[in-house]
């Protein structure tokens, strides 16, 4: 059963920052002044739109059509901002055009508030990948998850695949996780079995940008709420180090690998325990919600070369 990895101290202890914010900091330092904020906003969305920037020039998506996005992304924020106050939605194109600093030419150009974003839906082909991960009971004692006999009655993929759902074919199901890198067939196809869980799904270049879009959307939104409203409303931590190697890298990596597996089999079971418990209590399914896990590394700058010495006078020559 994979069990949780515990943070070594000696790495912790040399982590550049750890970050396990609390809500109060004792002995906070002023808050800034307006110029100084907008400095420090500024050196912030440098960072968050460069990933962003690099995105956009590799696919070849100009700066225009780009631009024209956060422009109405401004609107549909100022917007939601007036919502929020209860502020009335309609005729408010001066009151946008102030907040944001666009002319009320372009708040009406750009038209009435954006659609509401699209909900990312799950697939057949996701949830079955995901309750086979998560069920403990599928996998042997050193935590590798067991292949399936592909027909038959359970445990089978077969059965799983009947439990998702009942709308699609586990033949046709099967297709689609071979597909896409989810799965593979072994024992000449009598059984199945997963391949190393992959990221996003590498076949699917629609569902490639809309996790790409739904998962950082998400973060970046979480971190945002947490600045503005201080008070650590969403789980949003780090821990980082600016002095590794590429070997400390790869075996990090095969550590936050397990603890998401780890994460997987026990979040899982748990979150399906209280859906049911809200379906019994006929509670309101009015929220949603989205638990991740990544890590991310690359190489340092080089540092710059050194300069010839500097010349120097010959005393016995001068």
């Amino acid at each position: 059963m994979p069990r949780a990895l515990p943070l070594n101290a000696a790495f912790r202890d040399k982590c550049a920052n750890c970050a396990f914010a609390a809500p109060t900091v004792p002995d906070a330092p002023p808050a800034p002044d307006a110029a100084d904020r907008e400095a420090l906003l500024l050196r912030t969305a440098v960072e968050v739109l460069l990933p962003l920037a690099r995105l956009c020039v590799a696919q070849g998506l100009h700066y225009a059509k780009a631009g024209e996005l956060f422009k109405r992304a401004y609107v549909h924020a100022a917007r939601e901002r007036r919502a929020a106050a209860g502020d009335a939605a309609g005729r408010d194109v001066s009151q946008v055009a102030t907040a944001t600093g666009l002319s009320r030419r372009e708040v009406a150009r750009l038209g009435a508030a954006g659609a509401p974003r699209a909900l990312q839906r799950t697939t057949p082909a996701t949830q079955l990948l995901t309750k086979w991960l998560a069920d403990r009971s599928l996998r042997h004692r050193n935590g590798r998850v067991r292949k399936l006999p592909r027909q038959g009655p359970a445990p089978s993929f077969e059965a799983m695949a009947q439990a998702v759902t009942r709308h699609v074919h586990p033949r046709s199901l099967l297709d689609e996780m071979l597909r896409l890198g989810y799965v593979k067939l072994v024992d000449d196809g009598a059984s199945v079995v997963p391949l190393p869980v992959r990221v996003v799904p590498e076949a699917d270049e629609a569902r490639l940008y809309g996790f790409l879009a739904a998962n950082v959307g998400d973060h970046l939104s979480a971190a945002v709420a947490n600045v503005l409203h201080r008070d650590r409303r969403h789980l949003e931590q780090a821990i980082f180090s600016h002095s590794v190697s590429g070997v400390a890298v790869a075996a990090a990596q095969a550590l936050v690998a397990a603890q998401w597996t780890h994460l997987l089999a026990t979040l899982v079971p748990a979150l399906e325990r209280l859906i049911d418990e809200d379906h019994a209590a006929a509670r309101a399914a009015d929220h949603r919600l989205r638990v991740g896990l990544y890590a991310y590394h690359e190489p340092l700058p080089a540092a710059p070369a050194a300069g010839p010495e500097p010349a120097h006078a010959d005393p016995a020559r001068a």
